[in-house]
C-alpha cells in the first residue's frame, strides 16, 4: 500500500486492514512509503513498514490518495521509485493515485475512477474519468471516493483468493444487521466494474 506524505488515512488504512484480515492464507499488506515516517492530511505520522523499494517485489501495488499527489506526479526522482509492471502485478490506485498511474503511462486509453477533486487533474492527463466508484481492466484498478478503498481491497482479495474469501472479510468487518447488503454492494461494485474484453 504505497503511501505518500499528506496521505489519505481512509484510503491507506481501510484497503490494508481488510487485505490483512487475509495473512492466513498468504496475502498480506504493508504500509509502503519513499521516506521512514510519514504524515496524513490530518497531521497522523505513520512509521513505514517497507521502503519504496519493496514494490518491485511485491504481488500487488495499491497506491493511497492524499493532498501532495500533485506534488508526487510532479517528481520524477519520486516516479522513478515505482517501476511498476502490470503483466506480472496487480495493480490499483485509490482517488487522487489514478493521476501516479496517468502519468507512470499504466491507464494507456483505460479510463479511471476518483476522486471529484482530483477529477480535473486526471482529466488532464488525457484519461476520461466515470462516474463510477471502481473500474478495472486486467490487472489494473481504480477506485473513487475514500469509502471505495474497500471495493479495491475486495477487487485484491477476489482476484488473489477468490470471492468466498472477499464475502468473509466484508462481511465480518460490515455494520451489524447490514452484513449481507455490504457484502453483495461490495461485489455487485466490483463486478460492474469489471471490463472484459472480447
Amino acid at each position: 500500500m504505497i503511501t505518500f506524505d499528506g496521505f489519505n488515512e481512509l484510503d491507506s488504512f481501510i484497503a490494508a486492514a481488510l487485505i490483512n484480515r487475509c495473512r492466513k492464507d498468504g496475502l498480506a499488506a504493508f504500509i509502503t512509503t519513499p521516506t521512514p515516517v510519514v504524515t496524513s492530511m490530518n497531521g497522523v505520522e505513520v512509521t513505514g513498514q517497507r521502503p519504496m523499494e519493496f514494490v518491485t517485489e511485491a504481488d500487488i501495488v495499491l497506491i493511497g490518495s492524499g493532498v501532495r499527489a500533485r506534488e508526487v506526479v510532479a517528481d520524477d526522482q519520486m516516479l522513478s521509485r515505482l517501476p511498476l509492471d502490470p503483466s506480472r502485478q496487480l495493480i490499483g490506485a485509490q482517488c487522487s493515485g489514478a493521476l501516479v498511474l496517468a502519468r507512470l503511462g499504466l491507464l494507456d486509453s483505460m479510463p479511471a475512477c476518483t476522486d471529484m477533486k482530483s477529477r480535473p487533474f486526471v482529466e488532464a492527463c488525457g484519461v476520461t474519468v466515470l462516474d463510477a466508484p471502481f473500474h478495472a481492466e486486467g490487472n489494473i484498478a481504480t477506485a473513487g471516493g475514500c469509502l471505495a478503498s474497500q471495493y479495491l481491497a475486495t477487487w485484491v482479495i477476489t482476484r488473489t483468493l477468490g470471492e468466498g474469501a472477499a464475502r468473509d472479510v466484508i462481511g465480518y468487518v460490515a455494520p451489524v444487521g447490514e452484513n449481507q447488503e455490504t457484502v453483495e454492494r461490495a461485489l455487485r461494485a466490483v463486478h460492474a466494474g469489471e471490463f472484459v474484453s472480447g
